[in-house]
């Protein structure tokens, strides 16, 4: 058995904290997924330094957790209805350490050459149970529930040959991604400072300030109970999370195609992310159809995440600020014009779709943030106002853009992240995940990652198709669904494989040799 060492944190100067703390969730926090994140940053790592990367780690994190406060305790219901982070002064965030290379352990996880041949697909991991700290696996599972008082975060490192998995879970009504960036680098700060013996980063007690999302609670009568959140769809069948890459050239490429004129005039300013966001919308949308054979002139769910720490002033955010500070445009409840789904995938041109996918965008603005938050605000059920991914039919589409959270330039004092995923082993069809590229030097053609939670049946069509094949390249099966369902096994799939797992298991007995 791998050796596991568990540790219960307290934070940097608990001893002269407040008996207990109440954070409350903003009323903009409800309007996200009800579910625990699983962030990941791979490290390659000596033998020599892994002990050592164990007590900067721990030294950083308690550091850290006295700053971003919202990190200890667990959602708790408030007396008027909404819900808070409650923190008492001896509460603990669990840390565990877990040795994946020991001689007798080591040839049966993979290594971080393996783990990066494979793109640091979660397939490579194996069990993601193994590497996490339970129940905080992704999934809008029960144990997430705001109702049954969840603990707000926890942490993992899994040492393995040649390096080093450091995991993040916490809730997401605590965090949207770049709430996690924010503290996630602030704990790199934090150890590189302990590991170089340097002065400690500064902290903006502003970041925990929520008072801009947050609403007066409305009187009793003007409450309203608003329908249960969404399941997920029966009609969804199993699901895969496939990788993709977009390089740098093929993206300019694929820019120039949504330049030409509209009904004899300019198209409005397209950006490549619009341009992308077009063209994988099209190509879903064009191979799914002939199997849901839904009528042509149905309007199809969109959805985009839009961080909104850019577009708030009066006051602006504090850059790392907590919680979730991001908006959602939604296609079934904006002024913006819905195409049916003829229009996606063939009748529209590619410009005029990433013109749609634009004015989606520009029509997430703070006067719209606002409306809605009273809207949030009147609920009494909040907690089912939340967005559930894969709530909406098949050929639905949520995108999510975790671009802004590049760790390239990230120094943990023992060592600087390869890449970082959101790893999950349930899979929520229709969901798009964009990452940044992992080397941003000018000279590389190397550009964003993506990951699509698609049906898994169709996954080698999307795979082989060429007019995707032109631009995108595939990397590998990110993740499998571990959820069996009713049905799943009736399904007639075709096997879709990880990029080079076939070399992991010889490259592993040639080591041991």
């Amino acid at each position: 058995m791998p050796k596991l060492d568990v540790y219960h944190l307290r934070s940097f100067g608990w001893e002269n904290d407040p008996e207990e703390e109440r954070l409350k969730l903003s009323t903009l926090d409800y309007i996200s997924v009800s579910t625990y994140n699983n962030y990941c940053l791979f490290f390659r790592l000596e033998d020599a330094l892994k002990a050592r990367a164990v007590q900067v780690l721990k030294e950083g994190l308690e550091r850290t957790l006295s700053q971003a406060r919202h990190l200890v305790g667990r959602i708790e219901r408030d007396p008027e209805g909404g819900h808070h982070i409650l923190r008492k002064r001896d509460d603990t965030v669990e840390f565990q350490v877990q040795w994946l290379d020991a001689p007798e352990d080591a040839y049966k996880y993979p290594s971080i050459d393996d783990i990066e041949r494979t793109n640091f697909s979660t397939v490579t991991l194996g069990n993601l149970e193994q590497w996490s700290v339970l129940p905080m696996t992704y999934g809008e599972r029960p144990e997430a529930n705001i109702e049954t008082h969840p603990v707000v975060a926890a942490f993992k490192m899994n040492f393995v040959r040649g390096g080093m998995l450091f995991h993040m879970h916490h809730h997401h009504f605590t965090n949207d991604v770049m709430g996690w960036y924010g503290y996630a680098r602030q704990i790199a700060e934090n150890c590189h400072a302990i590991f170089n013996g340097t002065s400690f980063p500064s902290w903006d007690p502003a970041a925990l300030d929520l008072s801009r999302l947050c609403k007066p609670s409305p009187v009793p009568e003007a409450m309203i109970t608003v329908p249960p959140a969404l399941k997920r769809h029966p009609a969804h069948t199993k699901g895969v999370s496939l990788l993709f890459h977009l390089p740098k050239s093929k993206a300019a490429k694929l820019k120039n195609l949504c330049s030409p004129t509209e009904g004899g005039g300019l198209v409005p300013y397209l950006s490549t992310y619009d341009c992308f966001n077009a063209f994988i919308y099209r190509t879903l949308t064009r191979l799914r159809a002939p199997v849901f054979k839904y009528p042509s002139d149905t309007k199809l769910f969109w959805a985009e995440a839009i961080d909104m720490r850019r577009r708030l002033q009066n006051p602006k955010p504090a850059p790392r600020i907590r919680g979730n500070v991001m908006f959602c445009a939604l296609s079934n409840n904006s002024a913006v014009e819905q195409p049916t789904l003829a229009q996606v995938a063939s009748q529209w041109s590619l410009s005029r779709l990433a013109t749609y996918i634009r004015q989606m965008t520009d029509s997430v603005t703070p006067e719209a943030l606002d409306a809605a938050l009273e809207m949030v605000n009147i609920a009494k059920n909040k907690a089912d106002v939340c967005l559930t991914v894969d709530g909406p039919p098949p050929m639905s589409m949520v995108v999510t853009d975790h671009r802004d959270a590049y760790f390239g330039d990230v120094s943990f004092g023992f060592g600087t992240p390869l890449a970082y995923r959101h790893l999950a082993d349930r899979i929520t069809n229709g969901l798009i995940i964009f990452y940044p590229p992992r080397n941003k030097s000018p000279e590389s053609d190397e550009g964003m990652e993506f990951i699509v939670y698609y049906e898994k049946r169709l996954a080698r069509q999307l795979i082989e198709d060429p007019e995707w094949c032109e631009f995108m390249e595939y990397r590998g099966v990110e993740a499998e669904d571990s959820v069996v369902r009713e049905g799943d096994e009736e399904e007639d799939t075709e096997e879709v494989k990880v990029v080079n797992v076939e070399q992991v298991m010889p490259v592993q007995q040639d080591e041991k040799k």
